[in-house]
């Protein structure tokens, strides 16, 4: 029986074998968990409660914020408790799933994030055609596709990724399982799976990229010529802090998955891990509420109604 249908658990890293420094580590994480949590949660009933928000940027807006919580609950819960607990095992039907989940819901935040770009680039560039591009169907629509194709995506990526034998070790260089990490322990050739790897990434991430730098200059463009005053303003209040969730979540993602397997440096990568797995998620309600001035306005006015 080979070692890779033996190989029922792995192992995963921890940030530090310090007992203070893992107490840092979860109660960090704790919080910044808490925080993701409350903030997008917050962003969903104000955005579901408030009739005026009732609208194609704010139905993602929540969507994405629904997607966020569901994504830092995969990976942050567990690092938590295995840090405190001292106890990095996970089984491999849970690594299967982590992964699988990972996949998916960074695939769909992709799409969230691209469709959010276009929906501002018909607001701002075509205003007249807007409600009939983005009507409620269209949206829907569009959500249930990413999602669908979501599954479908992580399915072959987790199928491809666990068919490999896993015989050089079981220790998983990262707090939570994701690919490159695994195919580092495969003792078969990786080389089909980093190129599949390479064209799904460079072609969804880079096309999902590249239209969200084509809409935003068409945006910025338009925008420049509005005469100074609120309108300009609204709209760089509401593009430019989409265009930092996006830079984040894309250049760390990039550069943990892209590139060689080969190459080793696991405290940076899961540093760089963090920055993709787990600030997009924590940043996405802050970012939002803080620049936008009618969620600021809908959250006054139910804390109003409540006290």
């Amino acid at each position: 029986m080979s070692n890779s249908t033996m190989m029922m658990e792995f192992i995963l890293m921890t940030f530090s074998d310090v007992w203070e420094l893992r107490i840092i580590h979860a109660v960090s994480f704790c919080l910044m968990y808490l925080v993701t949590l409350i903030g997008n949660f917050v962003i969903v009933i104000v955005t579901t409660l408030d009739k005026s928000l009732h609208t194609p940027m704010y139905f993602f807006l929540r969507n994405l914020s629904i997607l966020d919580a569901c994504y830092v609950s995969v990976t942050v819960p567990n690092s938590s408790v295995n840090s405190l607990l001292d106890s990095n095992v996970i089984s491999k039907a849970g690594c299967v799933a982590q992964v699988f989940l990972v996949v998916f819901f960074v695939y769909v935040e992709l799409l969230f994030l691209t469709i959010m770009a276009r929906d501002r680039y018909v607001a701002i560039c075509q205003p007249l055609h807007y409600p009939v591009i983005m009507n409620p169907r269209v949206c829907v629509q569009m959500t249930l596709a990413s999602i669908v194709s979501g599954l479908f995506y992580a399915g072959f990526h987790t199928g491809n990724t666990f068919r490999l034998p896993f015989c050089h070790s079981n220790v998983i260089h990262q707090f939570f399982c994701d690919i490159p990490s695994l195919l580092k322990l495969s003792c078969s050739d990786t080389f089909n799976n980093e190129m599949i790897i390479l064209a799904s990434s460079l072609g969804i991430g880079g096309g999902c990229f590249v239209f969200i730098i084509k809409s935003y200059i068409h945006i910025f463009s338009t925008v420049l010529k509005f005469p100074s005053g609120a309108d300009r303003t609204k709209a760089f209040s509401t593009c430019l802090p989409h265009i930092l969730v996006v830079s984040v979540f894309l250049s760390s993602g990039f550069y943990v998955y892209l590139r060689p397997s080969a190459i080793s440096s696991t405290i940076q990568d899961m540093v760089l891990s963090v920055f993709y797995s787990i600030i997009p998620p924590l940043f996405n309600p802050i970012i939002y509420s803080l620049r936008n001035e009618q969620i600021k306005c809908a959250i006054r006015k139910i804390v109003n109604k409540i006290f």
